[in-house]
């Protein structure tokens, strides 16, 4: 046999001898059966190509071209083992430095040397874990230390059957032979690369409905990864756990990962949100103050476009007021939140200035428009960016610091957009990080200043949940700070948000995009996207995405989210049936 169908064949043999409780040293392997589970505290020999596909056979994600030793711990029907990132380098652990002690349910690991170049050379440094076994559930938590500072800490886990894979509690999909990578929050800033999970839960459900699911049990927002490697019958699994770019530690704690197996999925979803209301004080959408109670009432969301990047007005002022009087005609106002996306003229290009723009009917119009607007009943709410701002506009100079780089310091503009169609991607917007002083304080007065001089019932946070790990300051902690801080000026103004991760339930009540797991929307109301078509041709309105498909059977409505009627140029002018329709639609969901 060569070295691959020796790993193949015994993928899970055992190594040393195991006195419990006690240390397991390194000895020379002892071969076992591939389909015979080590005992709890074997080490297992394995390295990264061991019992996965190689060369892949469906979509993959860069690796390495060579064996790297990855030995691993066998903990009840898992091999678990770990790798450690610095700046500048990866490492695993030594074999021959590893000790296991198992006392009973519980086992320590502690590696007092690193392998890095493939196992070729060797560099100090210490991993210690904890792993626990409960029953059909294993946790541990595990300590890194280095000379260099520890960038991150990968937990490596074998035994994981295959089978359909949820993400954050949604619904599970068969991704046949292709690997799978998921990145927490907002794709954990790899958004070309990993799918979003809203919070750090993935689950493997089989055939009878019964789950196998890795979850982190942090109590803070940092970047957590998932990467699913499939092999014949399992998945080779990496927990990323990262540290927060703007520490540079090298003495790194892992917060807690969690993997187990759970009777059906719903059942791993409700025990991973018990941690999750816990860990960030979270209440239910009933109970919790900060939502109003016409939000919890809103039968029907308005979204009223205003003004395109390239200048081109959908609606005015005078145009969204009419419309607001021809719906109030067929619902009550108090039912319904009129979202008004692009109020400020240029769409994105005019981020961060936030006034009222000549073209659509100026101060005094947009003042008209949210007064009578109210007064008609309805709740009235322009559109902020989070963290996006115009580097062209003269103002930018006084806030640039607040500009955000990735954790190894390379530039995150906001350059995923080709907004004027020249067929490439624009880069005139930088990535803001509310977590830094400038930009907290400009994006705090300049929705102070609206809310003072027009008097809205709410302000809407575009790219809210867009989380990512940097090298200067916390954005969770930031746009916590923020929120909280206009709740106490104005706490008869709400707070609605594009795109949720778990811990931002805690503060904000609602949501455009959304809520993806069903247990979500216990805790929060959503409502579609600004950019789901319009009535007719499927306009996406303001949004980059120019044109879908607007479906007059289902009236392009979610189930799981409250009616909304998306209205561009000549939605009022020539579909007023459709909107009629969405309307009625809206009011049989309410009972009214």
């Amino acid at each position: 046999m060569n070295r691959r169908e020796l790993l193949k064949t015994f993928g899970a043999v055992g190594a040393g001898s195991l006195v419990s409780p006690g240390v397991l040293r390194a000895q020379a392997p002892a071969v076992a059966p591939a389909t015979q589970p080590a005992a709890t505290g074997t080490i297992v020999p394995l390295v990264s190509t061991s019992n996965v596909f190689i060369p892949p056979r469906g979509r993959s994600f860069m690796k390495f071209s060579y064996d790297f030793p990855e030995p691993s711990v066998q903990v009840g029907p898992y091999q678990i083992g770990f790798l450690v990132f610095t700046y500048e380098n990866t490492y695993g652990l030594s074999r021959e430095a590893m000790n296991v002690s198992v006392n009973g349910d519980r086992i320590e690991l502690t590696c007092n040397e690193f392998v890095w170049a493939g196992g070729q050379q060797k560099a100090p440094g210490r991993l210690h874990a904890t792993f626990t076994i409960d029953g059909e559930v294993v946790q541990w938590e595990a300590n890194a230390s280095m000379a260099h500072p520890v960038k991150s800490v990968t937990a490596v886990i074998r035994g994981v059957p295959r089978g359909r894979v949820s993400a954050a509690g949604g619904a599970p999909s068969d991704p046949r032979d292709s690997e799978l990578l998921f990145g927490y929050p907002f794709s954990a800033g790899d958004l070309n690369t990993a799918a979003g999970l809203t919070t750090p839960l993935v689950a493997v459900v089989q055939e009878d409905g019964a789950c196998t699911y890795i979850s982190s049990r942090d109590d803070r927002v940092r970047a957590k990864r998932v990467y699913m490697q499939p092999g014949e019958t399992g998945y080779r699994v990496e927990a990323v756990f990262e540290t927060e770019g703007w520490t540079h530690q090298n003495d790194v704690r892992v917060p807690v990962w969690r993997i187990g197996r759970a009777a059906q999925l719903e059942a791993a979803v409700h025990d991973h949100y018990a941690h999750v209301e816990r860990a960030y004080r979270i209440q239910k959408m009933a109970t919790r103050p900060d939502a109003p109670p016409w939000m919890r009432d809103m039968a029907l969301a308005l979204t009223l476009h205003g003004m395109h990047y390239t200048g081109y007005i959908f609606n005015d002022y005078a145009k969204m007021l009419d419309i607001l009087k021809w719906v109030r005609d067929r619902i009550p106002g108090e039912r319904v939140l009129a979202f008004i996306a692009a109020w400020d003229g240029r769409y994105y290009w005019n981020y961060p200035l936030y006034r009222a723009d000549d073209r659509m009917g100026g101060e005094a119009g947009f003042k008209r428009l949210i007064q009578e607007g109210r007064r008609l009943g309805f709740h009235m709410m322009p559109m902020f960016g989070t963290n996006a701002a115009n580097t062209k506009l003269p103002d930018y100079r006084r806030i640039a610091n607040a500009s955000t780089e990735k954790i190894d310091g390379d530039a995150m503009p906001l350059n995923w957009v080709d907004w004027d169609n020249d067929r490439h991607m624009d880069g005139w917007l930088a990535y803001m990080n509310l977590g830094v002083d400038s930009w907290r304080t400009w994006l705090f007065d300049r929705i102070s200043d609206v809310i003072e001089r027009y008097e809205p019932d709410a302000y809407f946070l575009d790219i809210v949940g867009g989380w990512t790990n940097n090298t200067k300051a916390d954005m969770h902690e930031g746009t916590r700070r923020m929120i909280l801080d206009l709740r106490a000026k104005y706490p008869q103004v709400a707070v609605v948000g594009e795109m949720h991760y778990d811990a931002l339930l805690e503060f904000i009540p609602m949501y455009h995009a959304g809520p993806g797991a069903p247990i979500v929307a216990e805790y929060a109301r959503f409502f579609q996207h600004l950019s789901h078509p319009a009535p007719g041709r499927g306009s996406s309105g303001v949004h980059e995405s120019g044109f879908g498909r607007w479906n007059p059977q289902t009236l392009s409505l979610s189930p799981n989210q409250i009616p909304t009627l998306n209205i561009v140029d000549d939605t009022f002018r020539d579909h007023r049936s459709d909107m009629e329709a969405v309307i009625t639609e809206a009011r049989r969901r309410a009972n009214i």
